[in-house]
């Protein structure tokens, strides 16, 4: 099923999101309905509070971007109560974007590489190492369990450049091809 994906203003996005257990009611049907969110929004991951849940919880599939990015190749994880290990100390600078902020794209700067330990959907603990544009898709999708959008990382300056369309996502003006809920 296609949830709808909460934009910028929905007050769970900024929200620090509670650990899950085993028990955590139907995760198996979560988790596909997360994947089955993002491949319709046309998103590389997607985080659980981004469809109005908080809890620490995404789902990744980078392997569109293999082509550009050759550590992408078929690099799809479900994350479950993910912890980072290691971040280089090593950063790049890179546009990105976000289906909770749509049409808004910044450059961000973030680690090279990090180290990262979770548990996927069948509860099996994992710990490795992620690099380039995959580590920053991990880290993106990462930022939303603790409240914080990829924005939070830019100049005062570059948020009051995009002040126009933060307001028209705040409205309900924004236009995406993807089903959504706004701020009311």
């Amino acid at each position: 099923m296609i949830l709808p994906v909460y934009l910028y203003g929905q007050p769970v996005l900024r929200q620090e999101a509670k650990a899950i257990s085993q028990d955590f009611p139907d995760l198996k049907k979560l988790e596909s309905d997360m994947y089955e969110t993002m491949y319709n929004a046309d998103g590389v991951g997607l985080a659980a509070p981004q469809v109005g849940l908080s809890i620490q919880m995404l789902v990744l599939d980078a392997d569109v971007l293999k082509d550009d990015f050759p550590e992408c190749k078929g690099f799809k994880r479900t994350m479950i109560n993910p912890v980072f290990l290691e971040r280089s100390a090593e950063t790049v600078a890179m546009e990105e974007g976000c289906l909770s902020l749509p049409g808004i794209h910044e450059k961000v700067a973030r680690p090279t590489k990090i180290r990262i330990k979770y548990m996927d959907a069948d509860w099996i603990e994992h710990e490795e190492d992620v690099n380039g544009f995959a580590a920053r898709v991990v880290q993106h999708e990462c930022e939303h369990l603790t409240g914080h959008v990829f924005i939070d990382n830019i100049s005062a300056i570059r948020r009051q450049l995009n002040k126009g369309k933060l307001n028209n996502i705040l409205k309900g003006t924004a236009r995406c091809s993807y089903r959504t809920k706004a701020v009311k």
